[in-house]
Formats: C-alpha cells, structure tokens, sequence
C-alpha cells in the first residue's frame, strides 16, 4: 500500500518528510508497518504494508446487518460480525492506542475509517493523514478556503473549541470508534449537520447507545466522553476493560440492560 503527495508546495514536502521520520519510529503489532518513503519521485510516495481487507469502516459496513454482496450473479449476505469479534477488534485498537499513548504520540484523527484489517481480524491503527480524500464527508472545512479539515464527529468539546488535542481527546474518539464498530461503521451523528453537531458535543450530548452493545461497553464509551479531559478513563484502563470484555462469555455481558 502506498500514499502519494501530488503537487506538494515546499511546506507539504517538509511535512511529508517529518511524518515519514516519525513513522519510522513507530513499531508495534497493531500500528500499520512503515516501509520506507520514495522521495526522488514525483510524486513523493510513502509505502506501508498491504491490509487485505482495507479500511475497518468498510469491513464493518460489509459486515452488518444490513449487508448484502453480490457474487456471481446471486446476492448472498455475508457473515455477520459477532459480539465476541467486535470486542476483539477494539481491543486490538486499545492496544494499538496504549502504545501510541506511551511514545507521547497523540493521534488526532483515530476513526475507523483510520484503521486497517489484515487476515484473521488483525487490525491496526494507520492512516496518519491518509484518508481525508476520500471519506471527505467525514470532515468539516474550517478557516480561510475551507483547507484545513476536522474530524468534528469524533472530537471532544476542547478540540473543536480550542483545537487543543491530546491524549485525553485520543480517549474521546477512542469511544466514538467503539461506538462506530458496534453500530457496523455508522457515521456518528449521521442524522445531524455539521454545525448540529457542533452544537450537540459543545452542549454536553453524547452519542446513544447502539443497540447491539453490551451495557459493559457503553459504560465505557461514557468513561470515554467525560467533558473534562482529566475525568476520563485512562487508555490502559479502556484496553484493561476490553481485554477482560473479550475474554468474558457473551452470556454474562447485559446486552438489554
């Protein structure tokens, strides 16, 4: 897999190479592996590993309830992604955050649509600024020309406030993923206008409980979205919680209470 940077004025190229530095610092089993960058072409490529089955948001959405696939002619639904999986994956993401966590990175756009899903549900955290093109819709464009994009629907009061991010606001989208993979890749606040959903998060609303989700977990999406960043739940904690979720049998997990 490979990013490409087409017409970079001189500032992008400098960016492009510093994220390429700090890329190369970071190895773990659930972050995306790092090759190396092309930098006497043009454009300037990045090469990452290959993830077979791509993007989580798409995984998930192709995994729903409401999927169907059409192979050969015939429309089949493919296999449902199970409660035992889903808690599998957002384990593996927490881990992958813990580690980010403990290099002093803090990821700014973790999303579901920001990882990767390799064969027997490996997945890792990626896309470090990669996929604003095409899942623009996800963004909202701010400032002079609208060039610089948001993730609003997975940002904290702070950061759309003050465009302060941290580990702490890492936390709140940490949530708003665990949201996205027990509603099968849903948008978050997919009903509402960007501005609404400025409104709703600077107000104090947080997103309802997906029906499919364990009380356990929505406990901890709400652990996640705390409106004082000091007041969350720490990200071993949440990775703690998730490890001892997935290893619990689904029959002592509330699914309807």
């Amino acid at each position: 897999m490979w990013l490409t940077l087409k017409e970079a004025s001189e500032n992008a190229r400098k960016d492009f190479h510093r994220e390429a530095e700090l890329l190369t610092n970071l190895q773990h089993e659930h972050i995306v592996t790092f090759y190396g960058v092309c930098v006497e072409s043009d454009p300037l490529i990045m090469v990452f590993e290959y993830m077979k089955h791509g993007d989580l948001n798409k995984f998930l959405r192709s995994h729903g309830p409401d999927a169907v696939l059409m192979a050969e002619g015939q429309t089949t639904r493919p296999v449902e992604l199970t409660q035992s999986q889903m808690l599998h994956i957002a384990q593996q993401i927490a881990s992958g955050m813990v580690y980010l966590a403990s290099q002093h990175f803090v990821h700014r756009d973790l999303a579901t649509r920001n990882c990767l899903v390799g064969e027997n549900l490996l997945v890792k955290i990626g896309d470090f600024g990669m996929s604003r093109d095409v899942y623009s819709t996800d963004y909202y464009r701010v400032g002079v020309g609208g060039h610089t994009m948001l993730p609003i629907r997975w940002m904290p009061p702070e950061s759309i406030m003050y465009r302060k991010f941290t580990t702490e606001s890492d936390v709140w989208s940490l949530g708003v993923v665990l949201w996205e993979i027990f509603t099968y890749g849903k948008q978050p606040w997919y009903q509402l206008s960007n501005n609404e959903v400025i409104e709703c998060i600077t107000q104090g609303r947080v997103l309802q409980r997906p029906r499919t989700c364990p009380k356990e977990v929505y406990d901890l999406m709400l652990g996640c979205w705390q409106r004082e960043p000091h007041m969350r739940l720490n990200i071993k904690e949440i990775h703690s919680l998730l490890l001892n979720l997935a290893k619990a049998s689904p029959v002592y997990l509330d699914i309807l209470g």
